[in-house]
């Protein structure tokens, strides 16, 4: 799949290593443009708007003061965006969110996108290891959800579909949620 990671901190240069070692056509950015991201082989440095235009899939896996810089002005209908975000602001503070998932107010900022939400749960290192780790979903579209757990399965992590972002979103959710930080592998 064409595959685009905006954001390289630690959570998206874990997964566009996995995704490119799995075959995958990888673009990577970040709003300080491609001369700053580190090299990953297999995965090509690009702009925001690379790594959003002509993607099958595109992460989002900036922080949360971020988000906004990065959704606003950009026409994301039909596209097929995962939210890799935990609502946490500098200084390891809560944001205010209310009771609404952070989820859903992600899918707010990227109107007519499939939002699905995942890998927020485990540490770049989790991630990166050579075992089945699952990834929990979320998200209000099967079709689009299928075609991130498809992803991850092509990767060697194990996908579960938690359900809805209502539901799926909060057990995910941190602070809050019960699966922050469960890490758990499938055995064959």
């Amino acid at each position: 799949m064409k595959v685009g990671i905006v954001g390289a901190g630690n959570i998206g240069a874990s997964v566009a290593k996995k995704l490119a070692k799995a075959g995958h056509d990888v673009v990577i950015a970040n709003s300080r443009g491609p001369e700053t991201l580190p090299d990953i082989d297999g995965v090509t440095k690009g702009t925001v708007e690379q790594a959003v235009e002509g993607r099958d899939v595109t992460f989002l896996a900036v922080p949360w003061v971020a988000m906004d810089a990065v959704t606003e002005g950009r026409d994301w209908a039909g596209k097929i965006v995962v939210d890799t975000s935990n609502p946490i602001l500098p200084g390891f503070v809560f944001a205010d969110i209310g009771d609404r998932p952070s989820s859903a107010i992600v899918a707010d900022k990227v109107k007519g996108a499939r939002l699905v939400k995942g890998f927020n749960t485990l540490s770049p290192e989790r991630l990166e290891r050579d075992a089945r780790t699952v990834i929990f979903l979320s998200g209000d579209h099967p079709e689009a959800t299928k075609v991130v757990a498809e992803l991850v399965e092509s990767a060697g992590w194990a996908a579960i579909d938690l359900g809805s972002l209502e539901i799926g979103g909060r057990l995910q959710q941190y602070p809050g949620g019960p699966f922050p930080g469960l890490s758990l592998v499938q055995q064959d």
